[in-house]
């Protein structure tokens, strides 16, 4: 069949979609929210599911709730990102699925239906909720969400007093954001995350005027020019390492930031960014490296 609504970006050769396909992935900007669906509203979803475990059984849970009754679900994953749970995970929450496999991935055909308590419990389990050891609100699937990660950390603790206008690319729950916002000298910052969840999350996180928050690749953006930018770019994208998102970030940094402006960025060290940032800045220089991280500063 023809899928009309997408959840991620299942393969086209696993699931066939309308080229006017609806989007609920909060990856991708400018999709529409799952939660916010009535239940029963949507007829027919492909869904390629997350592969953390909390993250996955509410987004299964979700799909579940705004599906008509009856109405065709397709879930999909990796074998080795969560596909080989789906089935079982599908079961607790009350459906019966057809599973097959191709392509090293594992598809669960379902007749939408569930234990509504499941549902429900599920769908709770994976809610935002405020971390005592973060001292923030966080939500399963975000990047790093129970823990502070060693990379951000190592930034922190490096990161210089900044001045004038900046942003935080990939900011996450707003950790480095906190840092740099503890500068009198800062005017404006700029906080801009891929995952809306990340963007929702922040706008509780942070309550400074000099704040704004945008839901944006940041590859895309042209938004400067910034006095400084900081960042932790990731480097995994559909579940695969990939040293482009990085190099990405790196041009979108330069792009942005004004003659002499300041990138700082952490990276783990295996990650050849050296080249890419001298390509695109008069100085690159090593701060710190630490527990397999380094922290880099870079001068436009």
């Amino acid at each position: 069949m023809i899928y009309t609504n997408l959840f991620g970006a299942p393969p086209p050769e696993l699931a066939s979609a309308a080229p006017d396909a609806r989007q609920f992935s909060p990856l991708a900007p400018g999709a529409e929210d799952l939660t916010a669906q009535p239940p029963g509203a949507l007829d027919n979803l492909a869904m390629l599911a997350p592969p953390g475990a909390i993250e996955r059984r509410r987004a299964l849970a979700l799909a579940l709730r705004a599906l008509a009754p009856g109405a065709p679900f397709l879930a999909l994953a990796p074998k080795d990102k969560g596909g080989g749970r789906l089935a079982k995970e599908l079961e607790e929450l009350g459906c019966a699925c057809q599973q097959s496999a191709k392509r090293h991935h594992r598809l669960c055909a379902v007749a939408a239906e569930g234990d509504s308590a499941a549902i429900e419990a599920a769908i709770h389990a994976g809610a935002p909720r405020f971390s005592e050891s973060l001292g923030l609100w966080t939500q399963p699937g975000v990047f790093s969400w129970d823990r502070i990660d060693p990379g951000s950390a190592l930034l922190i603790r490096h990161l210089p007093d900044f001045s004038g206008r900046g942003a935080d690319f990939g900011c996450g729950v707003g950790l480095i954001s906190h840092r740099i916002l503890a500068s009198p000298k800062v005017k404006s910052l700029l906080m801009v995350d891929v995952d809306r969840r990340a963007v929702e999350l922040c706008s509780r996180n942070v309550d400074d005027p000099r704040v704004a928050i945008l839901w944006a690749d940041v590859r895309a953006l042209t938004v400067g020019p910034f006095d400084f930018i900081a960042m932790n770019p990731p480097f995994h994208e559909a579940g695969k390492e990939t040293k482009e998102l990085g190099r990405g970030f790196i041009a979108s940094a330069a792009a942005n930031l004004r003659p002499g402006g300041q990138c700082w960025l952490v990276a783990n060290r295996h990650l050849p960014y050296e080249a890419a940032l001298e390509q695109k800045f008069r100085s690159v220089a090593p701060i710190a490296a630490e527990g397999g991280y380094k922290v880099i500063e870079a001068i436009k």
